[in-house]
């Protein structure tokens, strides 16, 4: 079914990240996939270093958490817009699906589009949306 699943995730919205990691393992056990975390920083951070450390640390940490066979999970942390990053991880890595949660729509998110529609719109694979 899927070889590679690609799970963006933000370190900030942890039940969010918890739920697309949940429906990961279950979708890659069904396929023996391999797993991918992923998680956008801003361009723009307070201390370039130190900031991409702890993402990395953070974004490991969370994915030894999970029910999954360790060399079939890996991690990435890129910089710049979240739509495009996790675009450019997808398509260098290959993923065969996207999956990843998504807030509610607000009134907002409508006039704009969020991060979750413009992945949607352009992915070369399919994507699978939790709300």
């Amino acid at each position: 079914m899927f070889n590679k699943i690609l799970l963006p995730i933000d370190l900030a919205e942890p039940d969010m990240a918890k739920q697309a990691a949940e429906r990961g393992v279950a979708l890659g056990k069904a396929s023996g996939a391999d797993l991918r975390f992923v998680t956008v920083q801003s361009t723009v951070p307070v201390v370039p270093e130190y900031e991409h450390l702890a993402s990395q640390d953070q974004i490991n940490a969370f994915a030894a958490t999970i029910d999954y066979p360790e060399e079939r999970v890996s991690t990435v942390v890129r910089f710049g817009a979240a739509y495009h990053e996790v675009l450019i991880e997808a398509e260098e890595w290959g993923a065969d699906i996207i999956l990843l949660s998504s807030h509610r729509p607000s009134m907002s998110t409508y006039l704009l589009g969020s991060n979750a529609a413009k992945i949607v719109r352009h992915a070369r694979c399919s994507v699978l949306v939790l709300r």
